[in-house]
């Protein structure tokens, strides 16, 4: 007897699957500060301060403290459900972006930094809860794995538009205004995915019995592996935007420090599309090994110091790897975690891909005036994530064991219902 064919998997059934549209769309509105407000806030503050220099650490403050406080927010959401976080932190977080230009009339540097760090804290963690939405609004497999794709993919598309719009509102109107419609768009978006059924009757899963004291302890061996290797991820991408700046003041090509990450997140939303629309074989652990070995090999080719025009095509390969890298990442988080606890575990991946760009970037402004240290920092964080990984196989905590019997499914499949 012939077993019949599992339908294909298309964008399409994804998207036209109920609340899905809104639930991703209202989710990259609402991150679109994300992008944006970094940019509007170092217009900002070289146009009140003067200060190159302040402005830099201002805008690196932000998105450094949005990432430390995730793991907050996932526990609060785990406890208390998702609305009762969303709404709270989205409108702090508005208001106080939009009140920032206030603080160069009255409270100067000191009033700055204090309003920048408490709008950081309180940037609503819109794609953590997505995440832990997902199971419950597909439950089928196969549309879940085409959805954490062209969700992975797609924030790429925050990073293409965000920093442009900041400037074209500063450039065409002033910093305050960019500051006021990054304000008003994280408001929107977060209202619109708080406000949605899915969103409002999702609660996390439970653990019983025995197995309750273990939910209480989210870390674990494999769980704590992961997160340090995707340090590693992280790493690559902060050293490479900066990379991208020091090649555009290289050659003397000022779009470069745009073009050259932009080139990047095609890479990653393109194969995001790629990835999800069919399902690909093996366990979890090993497609996540093959893709950040990928991921290495992508940022290869910059060793070569290589022109403009070269470079851009060539960011595009680890670009493309990096959606892939995310998504596995993921699955593996989902799979490591115990009931009750997945948004706050999807915050620490978060964290710590943060962390490690904050590290990247931070290293790399220090080498950016040696090319070939400036180039191949990108390909040493990945060269980190890749062997903490083949440390963890090698350790026997893979991140999906099979379990007994003939036959296996992908860790992607055994996902719990929330």
């Amino acid at each position: 007897m012939t077993t019949p064919a599992a339908p294909r998997i298309t964008y399409g059934a994804v998207l036209g699957s109920p609340y899905v549209a809104r639930l991703l769309g209202a989710t990259l509105v609402g991150r679109l500060p994300n992008g944006m407000a970094p940019v509007a806030i170092l217009w900002w503050a070289v146009a009140a301060d003067g200060s190159l220099a302040f402005a830099g650490l201002l805008s690196a403050v932000y998105g450094l403290a949005a990432s430390l406080a995730q793991p907050v927010k996932g526990r609060l959401m785990d406890r208390h459900g998702q609305p009762a976080v969303h709404l709270p932190a989205a409108l702090a977080n508005s208001t106080l972006l939009a009140a920032l230009p206030l603080t160069g009339s009255y409270g100067g540097p000191t009033a700055a930094t204090a309003v920048v760090v408490a709008a950081s804290l309180t940037t609503p963690a819109l794609e953590t809860g997505l995440r832990a939405l997902w199971p419950s609004v597909l439950p089928d497999p196969g549309l879940r794995h085409a959805a954490l794709a062209l969700d992975t993919g797609s924030q790429g598309l925050l990073y293409i538009v965000g920093p442009p719009l900041a400037a074209a509102l500063t450039t065409t109107h002033s910093p305050a205004l960019a500051l006021t419609a990054t304000a008003a768009l994280g408001l929107l978006g977060a209202v619109v995915v708080a406000s949605a059924p899915p969103t409002r009757r999702w609660r996390p899963a439970t653990a019983a019995g025995p197995a309750a004291e273990t939910a209480r302890r989210l870390a674990n061996p494999g769980l704590v592996l992961l997160f340090v290797a995707l340090t590693g991820i992280g790493f690559a991408i902060g050293a490479m935007n900066v990379w991208a700046l020091a090649m555009a003041e290289r050659h003397q090509q000022g779009m470069l420090s745009g073009t050259l990450p932009a080139a990047f997140s095609a890479g990653s939303f393109l194969s995001g599309l790629v990835y999800g629309r069919r399902t690909w074989p093996g366990t979890t652990t090993i497609r996540l090994t093959a893709v950040t070995a990928g991921f290495l090999a992508g940022w290869l080719p910059l060793l070569a110091l290589p022109g403009p025009y070269a470079a851009t095509a060539a960011v595009v390969l680890p670009g493309a790897f990096l959606t892939v890298v995310i998504a596995c990442a993921f699955g593996a988080t989902d799979t490591l975690t115990p009931a009750g606890r997945t948004s706050e575990a999807y915050a620490w991946l978060l964290l710590s891909i943060g962390t490690g760009a904050s590290a990247g970037t931070a290293l790399a402004g220090r080498l950016a005036e040696q090319p070939f240290a400036g180039a191949s920092l990108p390909a040493a964080g990945a060269a980190f994530a890749l062997a903490v990984l083949l440390t963890a196989r090698r350790l026997a905590l893979p991140v999906d064991r099979p379990r007994r019997g003939r036959h296996r499914r992908p860790a992607w499949g055994r996902h719990r219902a929330q």
